[in-house]
């Protein structure tokens, strides 16, 4: 009889990326992690969307960044407007086959190989509320611990954060 996993063999991916915004999608947490940026992948927000990056400062900004890995990626998706309520900066991301004059000079813009990443574009700042910004830290930290309880009993090895404050 074969024994059932009840968590998946890597929790921290859930297959609905393709594989060319999974590499997008590392080359701009490698950008983060050198910014000392935390991130967290795939967060579902208040109104049902799911930011494809999440990511806080230091400061405790708040920062969405949604990745495109294609053109039609771009074309079809008009959702991105709604992420705005929910960080104070929102930038796209993606990579060098994708032409960096479709996406909207309001919004950041981070161009990744997969191996790095540059922020090509500064996104504006546009503060959250409060409350909005309480709700958030919230949803955040109990997003963050139910996926590290998650790869733990898996069985992989988390190292631990090492904050300076």
């Amino acid at each position: 009889m074969p024994i059932i996993s009840p968590v998946p063999v890597n929790p921290l991916l859930d297959g609905r990326q393709s594989e060319r915004a999974m590499l997008v999608r590392r080359g701009v947490q490698r950008l983060l992690l050198e910014m000392s940026i935390t991130s967290l992948p795939e967060l579902c927000l208040p109104n049902g969307r799911r930011s494809d990056l999440l990511a806080m400062t230091r400061k405790g900004e708040i920062w969405i960044i949604e990745i495109k890995s294609s053109v039609e990626d771009f074309r079809v998706d008009r959702k991105w407007p709604e992420y705005r309520d929910y960080c104070d900066r929102f930038f796209f991301a993606t990579h060098p086959q994708v032409p960096a004059e479709i996406f909207p000079e309001e919004c950041g813009f981070i161009l990744s190989d997969g191996y790095g990443a540059e922020m090509l574009r500064e996104a504006p700042e546009h503060r959250l509320p409060p409350a909005t910004r309480k709700s958030l830290m919230l949803r955040i930290a109990r997003a963050g611990a139910a996926r590290l309880t998650a790869a733990e009993m898996a069985g992989v090895s988390i190292p631990a954060l090492d904050d300076e404050d």
